[in-house]
């Protein structure tokens, strides 16, 4: 590809505005520059294309016939960037609010229920971006965050989204296959396949279960909850399920309990919301819609355990 000939942005940027107010010194305002920066930015871009652009008057500038020529093209060239850029990354403050959450809380807990919040508030323009690890916030970016953790997290007012218990899972052929799953210390003969990130895990299982026989370090490791899962219904594998994530995977019947003891966990799903800068206007909407939904899970998950009861 030959090299375009294209004048620096900063020439044109000078230009264009100086030519719009038809003064350096009003351009300069603009553009939070000086006077006398922006008179050299437009003398080096009339050097460059070896054409004079403006006329000078002693209180006014006018275009010549070649800049007012060039004139249009450059605004052009400025309004298809300005579309490309709207079109392809959006106004993100303003327009869409923007949730940041964990892969797989986002396909297995948000988005079977995020009809809900469209039926509540259809007007309301939402983006979901999954995240694996929780890299620092990025205002600019998110106007929400989820995380995973304690719920202590320096800048943010957190709120408790899940109440987290964690069991085995596994295809159901493993149930009854060369070497059954009967009771806990049975896992010694398969793969454990850990979720890299989380403080409790497997080691906490195995002593709730009394499992005395298995290496709670053994296994496979992977990053996350959705790819532990596909390589456990795929029988390579137990995975370690947390509840918030699990019933969608037993919908399926792609994995099963092979044990019912469950431990209860004191990391959860959090919802946090920066304590400092702007706030998108729907960003209290969503909190509400997504507490209320997780309130109510949490309240069927009992009352159902209380008619089993």
């Amino acid at each position: 590809m030959s090299e375009r000939k294209i004048p620096h942005l900063t020439w044109l940027r000078a230009f264009e505005a100086s030519a719009r107010h038809l003064s350096f010194t009003n351009a300069a305002e603009e553009l939070n520059l000086t006077q006398a920066a922006v008179s050299k930015q437009v003398k080096l871009l009339e050097q460059y294309l070896r054409e004079p652009l403006f006329e000078r008057k002693p209180r006014s500038l006018v275009l010549t016939k070649v800049g007012a020529a060039y004139l249009p093209k450059v605004r052009d060239s400025f309004d298809r960037l300005a579309a490309g850029t709207q079109e392809v990354f959006g106004n993100r403050r303003s327009e869409v609010l923007t949730v940041r959450a964990p892969v797989g809380y986002s396909v297995n807990w948000i988005a079977p229920r995020l009809q809900g919040f469209f039926d509540y508030k259809p007007g309301i323009q939402v983006r979901i971006v999954s995240s694996v690890w929780g890299d620092q916030f990025d205002a600019e970016r998110f106007d929400l965050d989820i995380r995973y953790g304690s719920g202590r997290w320096s800048g943010f007012r957190s709120d408790r989204l899940t109440w987290e218990v964690i069991t085995p899972v596994c295809a159901p052929e493993l149930l009854h296959g060369p070497q059954p799953l009967h009771q806990p210390d049975d896992l010694a003969q398969h793969r454990l396949v850990h979720v890299m990130g989380y403080e409790e895990g497997w080691s906490d299982w195995l002593r709730a279960a009394g499992a005395r026989k298995v290496d709670p370090g053994q296994g496979l490791q992977v990053d996350t909850s959705l790819l532990a899962f596909e390589f456990a219904a795929r029988g390579g594998g137990v995975a370690l399920a947390r509840s918030s994530m699990l019933e969608p995977e037993l919908e399926r019947g792609r994995l099963v309990r092979p044990f019912t003891q469950e431990v209860p966990l004191s990391e959860a799903f959090h919802l946090l919301t920066p304590q400092h800068g702007g706030t998108h206007p729907d960003a209290a909407l969503f909190r509400d819609w997504l507490l209320d939904t997780a309130r109510t899970d949490v309240w069927n998950k009992r009352n159902r355990e209380a008619q089993r009861a």
